[in-house]
């Protein structure tokens, strides 16, 4: 593909690129170039926030250039600052080591494993001793490390920062020196990192990677960036039934910013798409089942994905039940406490105040009554939000 065409696909999505002038000087050598994206193992499971960056490798991967995909199992001791306005907690050698298990079977779910280098940075760091640590700090100024947003404001807000965190950003860096990286990928918030791997590359007579940022995605509640503690996450191992679900309750608006970041579709067909769609031609649910069963299939397979959407219609289209919803024998008469049971509400708490939103229902009718009670022995279905059912047996 020619340099015009290759930067168009780089390009998309992106937030910002240090520089497209030295991208193009790379290119046009001809070769393939080395595309460094790091990623700590601080969590077992990865959601679709993570893989927007997975995805840029895949585009790098189907331009024909070198991917390596590195596991900051080192650096994972420490915790990335970026964005955040308080010290990371520390995690053992031992969770680090469990979540880079998880970590290495769900990227394979984007990226061609037989094409892909995967390295850990505990190769190098190991093998560190005091004297190149101390050489390595030398090579940065406090008053540079505070140049960066978060721990500016942090300081100025008396809010500590360890010497640990300065030393992060040098460990990032230090990574593409050891890599000899051509062009490092990361989220918005990880610019400064990224800055300082250039500095470090140039000291180290090594050229300079040029620097490719990511919007941070948006979850599903279309306000915060996507994360478990918000709750606004798709997990890549979550069912197919839930992924499928939670992406088709995206807004129309927020659909598009998915499509671009997340979907192997080219620019011209979402382009054609999103026309199709402001035109009238096509509704923009169907243009949202497609995206949900494209990113279903990926992580599960196309035969599950044609089963998720199935369900989702039986649920939703159709108003039906769930084939494989599970059954919950009680003899506990008031709804709350039978939900709670089954496990269909985190508490008592939560479930009235479903309720009191109007978001139960049994055998089909609104519960209004955060009191009430199943009026016979029988057979109910107890709906609770949008997605999750039980078939109560109450005797």
């Amino acid at each position: 593909m020619d340099i015009k065409h290759q930067l168009e696909l780089i390009k998309r999505g992106m937030v910002g690129l240090v520089s497209e002038e030295e991208l193009v000087d790379k290119l046009k050598k001809g070769r393939p170039l080395k595309i460094k994206a790091g990623f700590d193992p601080t969590a077992p499971d990865l959601h679709l926030g993570h893989t927007v960056l997975i995805q840029k490798l895949k585009q790098f991967q189907d331009l024909g250039h070198h991917v390596v995909f590195l596991i900051g199992d080192f650096t994972a001791l420490i915790g990335d600052p970026s964005g955040r306005s308080e010290t990371r907690p520390q995690l053992t050698e031992q969770e680090i080591k469990k979540n880079v298990k998880t970590y290495e079977t769900q990227v394979f779910k984007i990226l061609d494993r037989g094409k892909t280098e995967v390295r850990y940075n505990s190769e190098w760091f190991k093998k560190m001793n005091v004297l190149d640590f101390i050489g390595l700090t030398a090579k940065q100024t406090v008053a540079r490390m505070l140049e960066r947003d978060d721990f500016c404001q942090r300081f100025k807000g008396g809010i500590p920062i360890r010497i640990l965190e300065f030393i992060y950003p040098l460990l990032q860096g230090q990574d593409s020196v050891e890599l000899k990286a051509d062009v490092e990928i990361g989220g918005a918030d990880q610019i400064f990192n990224l800055l300082v791997g250039r500095d470090l590359q140039k000291d180290a007579g090594q050229p300079a990677q040029v620097v490719l940022t990511m919007p941070l995605l948006i979850g599903t509640d279309g306000v915060k960036k996507m994360s478990k503690s918000y709750g606004n996450y798709v997990g890549i191992t979550e069912s197919p039934k839930d992924m499928f679900g939670k992406l088709m309750s995206i807004s129309d608006e927020l659909m598009w910013d998915y499509y671009t970041l997340l979907s192997d579709k080219s620019n011209a067909e979402i382009l054609k798409l999103k026309e199709d769609v402001a035109a009238g031609f096509v509704h923009p649910k169907a243009a949202k089942v497609a995206f949900a069963k494209e990113i279903s299939a990926r992580f599960h397979g196309e035969k599950e994905a044609v089963k998720a959407e199935k369900e989702f219609n039986n649920i939703f289209v159709e108003k039906g039940v769930p084939d494989d919803v599970k059954e919950y024998k009680t003899s506990t008469a008031v709804i709350v406490d039978a939900a709670v049971l089954a496990g269909l509400a985190p508490s008592k708490s939560e479930m009235r105040r479903l309720i009191s939103q109007g978001g139960v229902s049994v055998n089909d009718k609104k519960v209004r009554d955060i009191s009430a009670k199943f009026d016979k022995e029988g057979e109910y279905i107890l709906k609770v939000g949008k997605r999750r059912f039980c078939k109560v047996l109450f005797k």
